[in-house]
C-alpha cells in the first residue's frame, strides 16, 4: 500500500507536466518559427527517445531494479527537459526532445509508466486490480487535466510580466522539466517490495505469453499509430490554427477534457466488472472514433469543442482496463517484460506517425491527420475484438 500510493503520486506529478508540455510545445515551436512538418518531427523525435528507454527497460529493466530505473528515467526527462528550452536551431531542438523522452502526446506512456504498471498487480489481488488501475490513471488525469489548463501559462506570463511571447513560452516549457524532478525523492522512498526477487538475465516469457504478447503487441502498433495521427501537440496545432484560438483557450479546453477522461476511467472499471474488460475496451472506444471523424466538418469551435469533448469522455476508457487484461493474461514474473513489449509497440507508433501528420498537415490539409488517425483506431477496435473475445482473465473466468 505505501508503494501504492507513493506511484499514485508520481504518476500524477508526472501526468502534469506531460499534460502542460501537449498543449504548450506545438504553440512553443510554432513561435520558433519552426513549421508543422518540423513540429511533428520534433514530437516524433521525443516519443522515438521515449520508446528506445521502454527497449532498454523491457531487456534489462529488471537486472537494473525498478527503482533504480525510475530514478534514471526521471533525472533524463528532466534534464533533457530544460536543454529543450536552451536550444534555438531545430536539429538541437529535436535532439533535446529525444535525450529527453518530450511526450507530445498530452497523455503520460512514457517508460515510466512502464515500470509503475508492472509494479501496481502487486498491490492489490486480482478482483481488485482493474480498480487500482482506475484510480490510477484518474490521477494522472486529474495531472493531464491541471497540466492542460497550466497550458494557459505563456499567455498569463505576458499579461502580468514585462517578457515577450518567446520568453513566455520558454519559462512555460521549462515549469514541465521541473515538475518532473520532483518526484525524484518519492522514488527514493519506494519500498524493496517492488522489486522481483531474482530478476531474471533477460525478458522470459512461457510460450503461451509468447502468444499472446505477439498478438496483442501486433494490434496495439496499429492503435499507436492511429493515436500518432492525434496528439495532443498536433490537436492544440489543429484549434489555434483552424480557428485562431489562443494557449489560453485551448489550455482551458484540454482541462475539461482530461477531467472528462479521468472520470471515464471509474466509470470503466464500474463497467468492466459487467460487461467484461474486452467488451468495455471495445465498445467504448470505438464510438470514440466515430466522433473524431466529425471534427473536421465543424462550422464553429464551439461545436468542434464540444463534438471533442464528448470524444474525450469515451477515449480513455479503455486505458485501465486494457491495462489490466495485460496484466491478467501473463504470470506475475513477466509482467515489467509484459508492460515494456506493449508500451514500446505503442511508443514506436507514436514516434513514427506526428511527423507524417505534420507533413499531411503542410502539404494536404489541416483535418487528414484526423480523418487518418480516426479510421485506423476503428480498424483496431474491430481486429481486437476478433481476436480476443474468446479470452477471458481470471476474475472472469471464475465468475462463469
Amino acid at each position: 500500500m505505501p508503494d501504492r500510493w507513493l506511484l499514485y503520486v508520481t504518476g500524477f506529478v508526472r501526468a502534469l507536466a506531460v499534460g502542460m508540455t501537449g498543449v504548450v510545445v506545438g504553440l512553443y515551436l510554432a513561435a520558433r518559427g519552426l513549421d508543422p512538418a518540423w513540429i511533428g518531427a520534433v514530437v516524433s523525435a521525443g516519443l522515438a527517445g521515449a520508446a528506445l528507454a521502454s527497449l532498454g527497460i523491457t531487456l534489462g529493466g529488471e537486472r537494473l531494479g525498478r527503482r533504480r530505473t525510475l530514478i534514471a528515467l526521471t533525472v533524463l526527462t528532466g534534464l533533457g527537459g530544460l536543454l529543450f528550452v536552451r536550444f534555438s536551431g531545430p536539429w538541437a531542438i529535436a535532439l533535446a526532445a529525444f535525450l529527453g523522452m518530450l511526450n507530445g502526446m498530452g497523455r503520460d506512456r512514457g517508460a515510466a509508466a512502464v515500470v509503475e504498471q508492472a509494479i501496481l498487480p502487486a498491490t492489490a489481488a486480482d478482483a481488485e486490480r482493474t480498480q487500482v488501475f482506475a484510480w490510477y490513471n484518474v490521477l494522472q488525469d486529474a495531472g493531464h487535466a491541471l497540466g492542460a489548463l497550466l497550458g494557459g501559462l505563456p499567455a498569463l506570463l505576458q499579461r502580468v510580466a514585462p517578457v515577450g511571447e518567446l520568453r513566455a513560452f520558454e519559462l512555460a516549457m521549462a515549469t514541465p522539466a521541473l515538475l518532473l524532478l520532483a518526484t525524484l525523492p518519492f522514488y527514493l522512498w519506494l519500498t524493496p517490495a517492488i522489486e522481483v526477487p531474482e530478476p531474471p538475465r533477460g525478458p522470459r516469457l512461457s510460450p503461451e505469453s509468447r502468444g499472446v504478447l505477439w498478438r496483442i503487441a501486433g494490434l496495439f502498433a496499429l492503435d499507436s499509430i492511429g493515436g500518432g495521427f492525434l496528439t495532443t501537440a498536433l490537436l492544440a496545432y489543429f484549434f489555434f490554427a483552424r480557428f485562431a484560438v489562443g494557449p489560453g483557450v485551448i489550455g482551458a479546453l484540454f482541462f475539461v477534457a482530461r477531467v472528462a477522461n479521468a472520470g471515464s476511467h471509474l466509470a470503466a472499471a464500474w463497467l468492466a466488472k459487467r460487461l467484461g474488460l474486452l467488451n468495455t475496451i471495445v465498445l467504448t472506444h470505438l464510438p470514440s472514433s466515430v466522433l473524431l471523424l466529425t471534427l473536421p466538418l465543424a462550422p464553429s469551435f464551439t461545436v468542434a469543442a464540444g463534438l471533442f469533448l464528448l470524444r474525450e469522455g469515451l477515449v480513455e476508457m479503455d486505458v485501465p482496463t486494457r491495462q489490466s487484461y495485460v496484466m491478467a493474461v501473463v504470470r506475475p514474473a513477466e509482467r515489467l517484460t509484459a508492460s515494456g513489449i506493449t508500451s514500446l509497440v505503442r511508443l514506436a507508433g507514436w514516434a513514427v506517425a506526428p511527423a507524417v501528420a505534420g507533413a499531411l498537415m503542410q502539404t494536404t490539409s489541416l483535418a487528414t491527420p484526423l480523418l487518418v488517425g480516426a479510421g485506423t483506431k476503428i480498424a483496431y477496435d474491430i481486429l481486437l475484438y476478433v481476436a480476443f473475445r474468446a479470452r477471458k482473465p481470471p476474475e472472469e473466468r471464475i465468475g462463469g
